[in-house]
């Protein structure tokens, strides 16, 4: 059985104590005034995730939180790794960095993440980047404040990543984004290795958080009126196999799902290879499970499957798709595409276009293939150009706008619970969701945000409803 050992109260301890040095140090400069921490996240849900519980210890060490990063003492990038144009990104925002610092020399500027955990990224940063005064990689979160604590003491350059040490630290504090839409983290790392993907190489091999720890989380969401609550992992579907006593992800949200309370349940990302029927199952009989799949297929071409490392084909795809639909009635399904992976020709393409049809997903994410650095579908012979990549993209698009309008005019003159959101800034309008994920537009006060409600739908564009509220 493969360990799976939690550290929660030496370690934890330790970075408390760090917490109250740093508050005392930031106290002292800022003569009794509350130090500001701006904080930028790039990349998926659990990056979200993670800044909540950086902001957690932030809070902990006495700082409050500002949108401008010209006003705030500490000023830290979350990055993402999974895409170049992500990085693109974290790099031109480092660059505009400079000029804060120049203007106050006390600021201290953090870099972490992903992108972090990456040799070439964590190097570039150290010679080009003079004023970042603080990187540590994805495996450091839990010590987050003593290297922090390290930085405003000593007053060197603080770097630390790679030091992945397999396990799991829980008992640290949590500033959460959102009052109603939350995340809960059920386990860190893959073990997949898909050969376009740099997950396994900057989050680590898959650990599950112990399910005590987490129905616990869960129950003190939905007591603080938490109403969407989407389980994190990089693969769900592995969620328990490390556990000394494992547990399969159908029954752990199975158990959540007992739970009293008004709340939908939802989770990413599911790898079709370990998707079961038992998961199915679970949704089908749920109270509170939403009735929405996400499972990223990314080709619909075996010979791609194959050499993206997958392990599934096109026909165990679409078998998984067809018994959810058997037993969801309704279900909402939802995937990830790559288009121009290394190798693919266009007759590859058009089998990714035949399973677009034959599904017909509710919404797609696509993307065109971006070579990452340490993959080895990096190395691998990409003759196709970038210009026919971009127009079977924009074919696939086409092909998904017409399948999201034709769902959605089929929707018009039902009746959808749907989780009122937020009020548009331009129109004043209330953006909610169904349990589908679809978006739904209608009138509404301010007050409405955060509450379910039951609305007719009475129009469709393309993947967007328009209904009003009905009157109980």
């Amino acid at each position: 059985m493969a360990e799976n050992p939690v550290q929660t109260d030496k370690l934890s301890e330790k970075q408390y104590e760090y917490m109250n040095l740093i508050a005392e140090i930031m106290d002292i400069r800022k003569l009794g005034e509350k130090p500001l921490a701006f904080i930028r996240t790039y990349g998926c849900q659990q990056n979200v995730a993670d800044s909540e519980r950086i902001k957690g210890m932030l809070e902990k060490s006495g700082f409050g939180f500002t949108e401008t990063p010209e006003d705030a003492d500490f000023i830290l990038f979350n990055t993402c790794a999974v895409r170049e144009h992500a990085e693109d990104r974290v790099f031109g925002n480092v660059g505009a960095l400079k000029n804060i610092k120049r203007k106050h020399p006390h600021i201290l500027i953090a870099l972490c993440g992903c992108m972090m955990e990456q040799e070439h990224i964590a190097n570039r940063i150290y010679k080009s980047f003079p004023f970042v005064g603080l990187v540590f990689g994805t495996h450091s979160l839990h010590h987050f404040p003593e290297l922090m604590y390290d930085a405003l003491c000593n007053g060197r350059r603080v770097f630390e990543r790679g030091n992945d040490d397999k396990k799991i630290y829980e008992g640290f504090p949590i500033r959460r984004d959102g009052s109603f839409k939350g995340w809960l983290p059920i386990m860190y790392g893959c073990n997949n290795f898909c050969t376009y993907c740099i997950v396994p190489y900057v989050r680590g091999r898959e650990r599950s958080r112990e399910k005590d720890v987490i129905i616990s989380e869960a129950r003190e969401m939905i007591g603080s009126g938490y109403k969407d609550i989407t389980l994190l992992g990089q693969n769900v579907n592995s969620y328990g196999k490390t556990l000394d006593e494992p547990l399969s992800f159908a029954s752990l949200i199975s158990e959540i799902d007992e739970i009293e309370g008004d709340y939908w349940l939802r989770f990413m990302t599911s790898h079709p290879k370990d998707c079961s029927r038992e998961l199915i199952d679970a949704i089908a009989g749920g109270r509170h499970i939403s009735r929405h799949l996400h499972l990223p297929f990314q080709s619909g071409s075996d010979r791609i499957l194959k050499a993206m490392n997958r392990h599934y084909d096109r026909k165990k795809y679409l078998d998984i798709v067809s018994y959810a639909k058997e037993r969801i009635p309704g279900v909402s399904l939802t995937s990830d595409i790559i288009v121009g992976f290394p190798g693919e020709t266009y007759e590859d393409f058009k089998q990714t276009l035949s399973l677009v049809r034959e599904v017909e997903f509710t919404s797609l994410y696509t993307f065109i293939y971006s070579p990452r650095v340490g993959t080895p579908a990096a190395s691998m012979d990409d003759p196709i150009p970038a210009a026919e990549k971009s127009k079977w993209f924009r074919e696939l698009l086409d092909i998904q706008e017409e399948i999201a309008a034709k769902r959605c005019a089929s929707m018009v003159g039902q009746t959808e619970r749907v989780l009122i959101e937020e009020v548009k800034e331009k129109t004043g309008e209330l953006n909610a969701r169904t349990s589908g994920n679809i978006i739904v537009e209608l009138e509404g006060g301010e007050s409405l945000v955060g509450s379910f409600r039951n609305v007719k739908i009475t129009s469709a564009r393309n993947w967007i409803l328009k209904g009003e509220i009905v009157k109980e």
